[in-house]
């Protein structure tokens, strides 16, 4: 999940940049906030003609898991 404070990822930005339908996502997404492995927040800001964003964030639990699937990842694949 590529998230910057100023690019911010919410729930359909990462259906479409996974290639996932939303009933894939959303599901996963929950579970990861069940776990505390990211965390999730409404937008506050204006949000004309569509409904609010949910906003994703890696906590520092998540990161730790992130980096040990990558090298886990690495030690039976490669690169």
């Amino acid at each position: 999940m590529a998230s910057t404070a100023e690019a911010p990822a919410w729930g359909l930005s990462i259906s479409q940049g996974a290639e996932l339908g939303s009933g894939t996502v959303y599901p996963i997404l929950e579970r990861l906030v069940d776990h505390g492995w990211i965390t999730g927040r409404e937008e506050t800001g204006p949000h004309p003609g569509r409904p609010a964003r949910r906003y994703y964030e890696l906590t520092s639990a998540g990161r730790a898991q992130a980096a040990e699937a990558f090298n886990k990842r690495r030690s039976l694949f490669g690169k």
